[in-house]
Parts: C-alpha cells; structure tokens; sequence
C-alpha cells in the first residue's frame, strides 16, 4: 500500500510539473525553429536536404531533451552547478590537445559524427556556476572583495582558454554574459567601470597582438569597400541583399543574392540576410520580434522565480541568447565585424542548436519549479 501510494504521489507531481511547463514559451520556440526550417529550405534552393531536414530532427531531439532538463528539479541543477562547470573546463582543455582544426581555429571535438563547440556549452555551465555561487549571499558579502574573487576567477579562465583556440568573439561574449550574472547579482557598476577603465588604453596593444585574420576582419568592418572581391566581398554583399528585399521582399525562393550565390555561407551566419531578401523588412522585423519575446519571456521566467539561484540562471540564459542575436544580425548588417556567430535556431548547425535547447531546458526548469525555496537561501535580501 505505501507503495502504490508513493507511486501515486511521484506520478501527480509528475503531471503536475508538465502542466506547469509554459507550453506558450515552448510555442514560441517552435515558431523559431519554424522560421529556422523555411529559410533552409530556401537556402538549399527549395528542397529538404541537406540543411532543412536535419534542422527539423535536431529540433525535436532538443526539444525533448528540453522538456526532460524541465522536469529536473532545480535544486538538483543547483548542486551539479560546479560539476558542469569542471566538465566545461575539461573540454576546453581537451580541444586544445585534440580539437578538430578549421578555418584557422581549433574550437570544435568530434564526437559520434556530431562537431561539439565546448565554448558554447561553457557559456551555460558558467551561469549555473555563478548563480551557484551567489544565491545564498548576502548584500555584506557581495560587497565584500574577497568574496568576489572566486567568481572573476571562474569567469577569467575559461575566457582565457577561449581566446586560446583561438575566439575572441565567444571569449568576449563569455566574459560579458559571467559580468552580467554578477551585475545582476548585486555587484555594484562602480566596480565594474574600475575594471574597464583601462580598456582603452589597452586596445591598441591588443590589436597588435591579435592574430592576422582577426586584425583583418576589425579592417573590413571599418573599410570593407577597400577590398570588395576580397576581405569585404561578404558583408557587401549581405548589405546588397537586405536593401535589395524592400518593404516586401522579392518573395519565397526568388532572392537573386542567395539563389545565385552571392551572398556567401546563406545557410549559417548569413540566413537572417536571405530571410531580409526574400521577405523584406516586414518579415525581417517580425523575425525581430518573435526573438525579442523569446528574450523578454526568459526574463519574465526570471522575475517569477522566488529563489535567487533560479533567478540568476533565467537572467544569465536569456541574455546569452541575447547575445547570440544581437552579434548575429549586427554582423550580417555591418554594425560589428563578421566574427562566425550563428542566428540561434535558424542557422544550420548541430553543435548551436543542442547548447540553446539546452540553455532552454534549464530556464523552463527554472520556471517549473520557480515557488521552490532553497533552504538557507537568501531570497529575501
């Protein structure tokens, strides 16, 4: 009998966490990974493979894999925190010595035929490590330098083993994510002005000391009509493809810049380009605004939440998704240089789409479980 109702219990608050699910948000996401399908199928020219198709499999894969990190209670997160955030150092250091090798950069390990970019997964083990690290403090203790050191450490390292492989790019996003987490938990801005004032006193030394592709990529962003068949053939040619779509577009399958193979890599860094052609500027600021509720949501997720380590995950998960969409569509539009950032969820690829999924599972756990006190915890500062 005790049994069966242990059983009986176990099996209610199972329903009850999936009726707790924001199945809206959930929503929202498959309008994106929607969003994400059409234009692939665009990209390959109006036909499933090869980029459309395995964008749907990987999408219902990681939606799975969402819904069961939903279900995980988030205390239990909680105490695997620095766990994930070992394993992340060790697979940064692991592609250091084993990496795969492209385009200059040793950034990605091969794993059963999947290419595994270990920054990506760094970025998400490095706000459950924070988080961790901040729910239960205090305001004295947050104010307290000392108690802030372990935290600039655990940011400090992996942007250092980043910007060995080396990527600036996601070593900066890494850092300015793990700064948000500590902005948001309490961290006064004072201190973080103290430390960026040597910034830029520091750029010119940086700049010397970067590799050449990457001082080439900072020369294109400022004057890349100075080599337009060369170093600034790309982003000339996503600016010919926005403006070229017009208020409406030139229509599904009928953009002359991707079809015709001007516009270079259509189907990663560049797909928000290809929707801007083919559906113009209503389809691309609608685009725009089902990525901005995807944010504002996480954030929402965020303020719901009773228990600050939960909090801070939300806040630290949303704004990395943020910063995926931001350096993604300032890129494509030559606001920033090209630095190889996909448009999460649209853009082809494995490795990007199971670190979002991912993110996601953890911030609807966060929401599942967001009356869930820690014990000791100090959610009421």
């Amino acid at each position: 009998m005790m049994e069966r109702r242990l059983w009986r219990e176990a099996s209610f608050d199972l329903t009850g966490k999936i009726l707790r699910i924001n199945w809206l948000y959930v929503l929202l996401l498959c309008a994106l990974a929607g969003v994400g399908y059409t234009a692939l199928f665009s990209a390959a020219g109006g036909a499933v493979e090869p980029y459309a198709g395995r964008h749907l499999v990987r999408f219902c894969i990681g939606l799975i894999l969402m819904l069961g990190i939903a279900l995980i209670d988030i205390r239990v997160i909680q105490r695997l925190s620095w766990v994930a955030y070992a394993g992340g150092i060790g697979l940064l250091v692991l592609v250091m010595r084993m990496g795969h090798v492209g385009k200059g950069a040793q950034r990605w390990i091969e794993l059963g035929g999947l290419q595994l970019q270990p920054s990506e997964l760094m970025k998400i083990a490095l706000v459950l490590a924070l988080a961790s690290w901040f729910h239960k403090a205090t305001w004295e203790r947050i104010g307290n330098p000392l108690f802030l050191i372990p935290a600039i450490v655990a940011i400090l390292v992996p942007v250092g083993l980043i910007l060995k492989e080396p990527n600036l790019g996601t070593a900066a996003i890494t850092g300015i994510v793990g700064s948000v987490v500590l902005f948001a938990a309490g961290v006064r801005w004072w201190k973080f002005a103290l430390v960026m004032l040597p910034i830029p006193f520091a750029a010119k030394f940086v700049y010397e000391h970067l590799h050449d592709y990457q001082r080439a990529r900072i020369d294109t962003f400022m004057h890349p009509e100075n080599d337009p068949l060369g170093a600034g053939y790309n982003i000339l040619q996503s600016k010919i493809a926005l403006g070229s779509g017009g208020m409406w577009g030139k229509g599904f399958l009928q953009g002359t810049q991707g079809h015709l193979d001007f516009l270079p890599e259509k189907q990663t860094d560049f797909i928000y380009t290809m929707i801007g052609e083919e559906f113009g500027w209503v389809g691309a600021v609608a685009v725009l605004g089902l990525l901005a509720m995807i944010v504002l949501g996480g954030m929402l997720i965020a303020l719901r939440c009773r228990n600050q380590f939960g909090r801070l995950v939300a806040l630290g998960i949303s704004f990395n998704f943020f910063m995926y969409v931001f350096v993604n569509i300032a890129m494509v539009m030559g606001a920033i240089p090209v630095g190889g950032v996909p448009l999460p969820m649209v853009s082809h690829g494995g490795s990007a789409m199971l670190t979002v999924m991912l993110g996601f599972g953890i911030l609807m756990s966060v929401h599942v479980h967001r009356d869930t006190e820690f014990e000791g915890a100090q959610d009421d500062r």
